[in-house]
């Protein structure tokens, strides 16, 4: 299996939504699973001009060789945006061919001030994900409230949350060897 890849998709700084990517990145790593975090922070200022429609900037090819590519296993952390998902990670995945989407397998999780851990923005997700025919996971985890569940560390300040997060890599990484991924 080659690395997973945790997609912490907006480009706002400091996020909540990378602090959570970080959370999943050290439970893989816990369990032995190899991950990289992408950080939509780092994707090119001009992207929505300079990388759509066919053209490609050195800086953005080596980005989609890197993370998209050369990978085949997703767990995309999503922050509420408007009631859906931020706009970059639909230009992220709109700047990228399609046939580097399809047959590779996806885990998304939800991140919310709110009390439904964004599951409108996880569920528009997972119709484009299809769309793409990507294979998802059907355990969303919504996190709800996210403001009040971290500590000084920036870890959960809640083991139920934490087990929470636990449970779903366990389980998706259970399904992924039914898959034959």
């Amino acid at each position: 299996m080659n690395k997973i890849i945790i997609i912490s998709s907006t480009n706002r700084p400091n996020s909540n939504t990378l602090k959570v990517s970080k959370i999943y990145f050290e439970i893989l790593k816990s369990m032995k699973i190899g991950a990289e975090i992408l950080d939509l922070n780092v994707l090119p200022q001009n992207i929505a001009f300079n990388e759509s429609f066919g053209n490609r900037s050195e800086e953005f090819n080596k980005l989609i060789n890197k993370y998209i590519s050369k990978n085949n296993i997703f767990i995309f952390v999503v922050p509420e945006y408007n009631g859906g998902f931020p706009g970059i990670l639909k230009l992220f995945i709109d700047c990228i061919p399609p046939k580097e989407w399809a047959d590779k397998y996806a885990c998304l999780t939800g991140v919310s001030l709110g009390r439904a851990g964004n599951i409108r923005g996880l569920d528009h997700l997972t119709g484009i994900l299809n769309y793409l025919k990507m294979h998802i996971f059907h355990n969303k985890l919504p996190i709800s409230t996210i403001d009040k569940l971290f500590n000084e560390k920036e870890n959960f300040n809640n083991d139920d949350q934490l087990k929470a997060c636990q449970n779903q890599i366990e389980g998706f990484m259970s399904w992924l060897k039914s898959q034959h991924a």
